[in-house]
């Protein structure tokens, strides 16, 4: 069971939202990662009981949708759109460069749990592309340089204004 603290009576109230329906798995699991920052096994597995459904039906869930985080999300998050537009005019080199320059990868968070990269399917900001989003704020026609710098910024290894 899940601690006893104000996020469970929370979850509840999303629970009781959606009056337990099944059919709200999705809505559910979104309310669920909004009030605990991410989905963990233990949290899969309570909700899994709570709704009367297989904990794979669940899990499977949780692992389809991309905006769904199964471990703790570094303190900053990275996410770099890989639409079309943002591919082709060089996403992939700017997230190789956020690999390297931090010792990360895509998916993961760094060993001190400042920063996760992620990647995302489409933004919808197409014509600035390429997009990368650093703390839900989307950085259009992004270049590598501008991107580590302000990586660096947020970071505070970095005093020079932010972008």
């Amino acid at each position: 069971m899940l601690k006893d603290d104000n996020r469970r009576e929370m979850l509840e109230k999303v629970l009781k939202d959606h009056n337990y329906q099944k059919s709200a798995l999705l809505e559910i699991l979104h309310g669920a990662q909004e009030i605990y920052g991410f989905l963990d096994k233990e949290l899969l597995t309570e909700i899994s009981g709570l709704l009367n459904l297989p904990p794979s039906q669940v899990y499977g869930v949780a692992t389809f949708y991309s905006f769904f985080n199964l471990r703790k999300p570094g303190e900053h998050i990275i996410t770099a759109c890989l639409g079309t537009a943002c591919y082709v005019k060089g996403i992939e080199q700017i997230m190789t460069a956020i690999e390297e320059e931090f010792h990360l990868k895509r998916g993961g968070s760094t060993k001190d749990g400042k920063l996760s990269l992620f990647q995302t399917r489409c933004i919808g900001a197409c014509a600035m592309a390429p997009n990368i989003s650093i703390d839900d704020v989307i950085i259009g026609k992004a270049t590598k340089e501008e991107t580590i710098k302000h990586i660096k910024q947020i970071l505070g290894e970095d005093k020079t204004e932010t972008i």
